[in-house]
């Protein structure tokens, strides 16, 4: 509801538009899927001690959590960070937007050497409806009744955080039951955690190493493809996981997920700000 059509004009017309939006869309769908189909080949489908019909739910489940657009709360942590807030609007809409079709192509693409199968015409409609869907619906309230927009904006970002908490505690209650957390920290527990946090921490580390060193971009515009790359729509991923009709087990990553991307992206905000004001004390 806070997006118009200026938000996607400025996005052709900026004149950064020609360099460093491909290159944030890039690192957003090029550093996180491959990223997801690397570390779930390495930590999850080669490993013996976990079984054949759950390893290819949770490799699923990280293939959509790497294919995944940037999520929303990587505005808010870019602008903890003191990075470029604009920029971080515009790539979030823009990956957003691309999702409808790069997020369906890239799943099955990376599935399609495995012995997983999944439909792309339901991938494709079911992210076209939880995408699409609602991104136009925002747009047309915006136009149309502005000052309720407006009205509502106050209390949807809170509503949103109190959704995702419960979606993601749905899932991890879902599969509480089935006898795979009620051990504890098992050893499928833990290596879902530690695949998660691996891929978000490939995300920032390369994501601010391409723009940066090879792109040559300053620390500000780095900063900011970073944390989009980083930061996943990881509820995208859950919802996905269950239009599609997967196995439950396969909404677990994008639910563990949610968590880590927003303590390691705050984590690392924090770090950087700390960095900026020793510097200007100095």
């Amino acid at each position: 509801m806070t997006l118009t059509a200026d938000d996607f004009k400025s996005i052709f017309q900026s004149k950064r538009s020609a360099s460093v939006i491909p290159v944030g869309v890039l690192c957003q769908y090029g550093i996180m899927p491959l990223s997801a189909f690397l570390i779930s080949k390495s930590m999850i489908l080669n490993s013996s001690a976990i079984g054949k019909s759950t390893a290819d739910a949770i490799f699923l489940g990280l293939i959509l959590v790497g294919c995944s657009p940037g999520g929303t709360a990587s505005n808010l942590v870019t602008l903890i960070a003191g990075a470029d807030v604009a920029l971080s609007v515009l790539l979030t809409a823009c990956s957003t937007i691309l999702a409808a079709i790069m997020t369906p192509l890239l799943v099955k693409i990376l599935v399609s050497g495995t012995e997983v199968n999944i439909s792309g015409i339901a991938l494709c409609i079911a992210t076209s409806k939880v995408v699409l869907g609602p991104v136009i619906l925002g747009m047309f309230m915006n136009e149309k009744a502005p000052k309720i927009s407006q009205e509502l904006a106050r209390f949807t970002p809170f509503a949103s955080v109190i959704l995702v908490a419960l979606i993601c505690g749905g899932v991890v209650a879902q599969n509480a039951t089935t006898g795979m957390l009620s051990n504890g920290f098992d050893f499928l527990t833990k290596r879902i955690i530690w695949s998660v946090i691996a891929l978000h921490l490939l995300g920032f580390l390369v994501g601010f190493v391409t723009p940066r060193v090879f792109c040559k971009f300053n620390t500000k515009v780095s900063r900011t493809i970073s944390v989009e790359t980083g930061m996943q729509n990881s509820a995208l991923a859950v919802v996905l996981a269950r239009s599609i009709g997967a196995d439950p087990m396969t909404s677990l990553p994008g639910a563990i997920s949610a968590t880590a991307h927003s303590c390691i992206g705050s984590l690392l905000a924090a770090i950087w700000r700390f960095k900026d004001s020793r510097k200007s004390d100095a």
